[in-house]
């Protein structure tokens, strides 16, 4: 079921036009320079088509909740996302709305200076100047009343949400929000997810903090559960 994605009101960014593009089930919000939704829909289809034939023909690759080895001839988006699952060790669709992020964000690169592509809370970010993305944490007090600062110079970059207690996508946790950042989108999602696969309660931070910490590639990691929040790593806090 279809779920209004509210927390979109909240990805705002000066000089920057945005607009919605839904093929199936991926459902994007985009800011650019100027309206790019054909360009937009092309990439989408283009990548969906990639997955979807592959998963036709390795239907594990769809369901499987562990690493899945992927052949030499598969769609770099495949391999991707693959490379991603094991080095978290997750199932590979755990890194879909990230790799599906970043893939079309750089394909829009051709044609604005600037993007942000949002993927059910997984964000591909390319800016020239200061941006805040604030943090949406479900019925956590910390719920957007804090942002992350991104740099330019420290662009591009991806930072990916998961939840235990909001959204559809499968977590085995309980955390109101796990925030991961790295320059590898796909990365970030797979992390965010196998890192709240560990919180439950709050005593779960650390080891999660300590999990996070271990995977070569990432940037940052926050953690929030009710009115407990960790986080480690090269991060810059703002007010939302």
């Amino acid at each position: 079921m279809y779920k209004e994605r509210t927390y979109r009101n909240q990805v705002k960014g000066e000089n920057l036009t945005y607009f919605n593009v839904k093929e199936q089930e991926t459902d994007l919000q985009i800011g650019a320079h100027r309206l790019l939704e054909s360009e937009a829909k092309t990439a989408i289809e283009h990548y969906r088509r990639q997955i979807e034939c592959y998963i036709r023909s390795h239907p594990q690759f769809k369901t499987s909740l562990t690493p899945s080895p992927v052949n030499e001839e598969a769609p770099s988006i495949i391999k991707t996302m693959a490379e991603a699952a094991k080095m978290t060790n997750v199932g590979p669709m755990a890194a879909v709305a990230g790799a599906i992020s970043e893939a079309v964000g750089k394909e829009l690169l051709s044609f604005s200076p600037e993007i942000i592509v949002e993927n059910g809370g997984d964000l591909f970010i390319k800016s020239n100047t200061v941006r805040r993305i604030s943090i949406f944490a479900g019925t956590s007090p910390f719920n957007q009343k804090i942002a992350l600062k991104i740099k330019p110079e420290d662009t591009p970059l991806g930072i990916c949400t998961s939840a235990g207690t909001v959204g559809p996508s499968l977590s085995f946790g309980k955390a109101d929000a796990v925030v991961v950042v790295s320059k590898n989108t796909a990365l970030a999602d797979a992390a965010a997810t196998a890192t709240g696969n560990m919180i439950k309660t709050a005593a779960d931070i650390e080891q999660g903090i300590t999990f996070a910490q271990s995977i070569v590639g990432i940037k940052g990691v926050i953690i929030i559960i009710g009115d407990k929040m960790g986080a480690w790593g090269d991060i810059c806090f703002v007010n939302s």
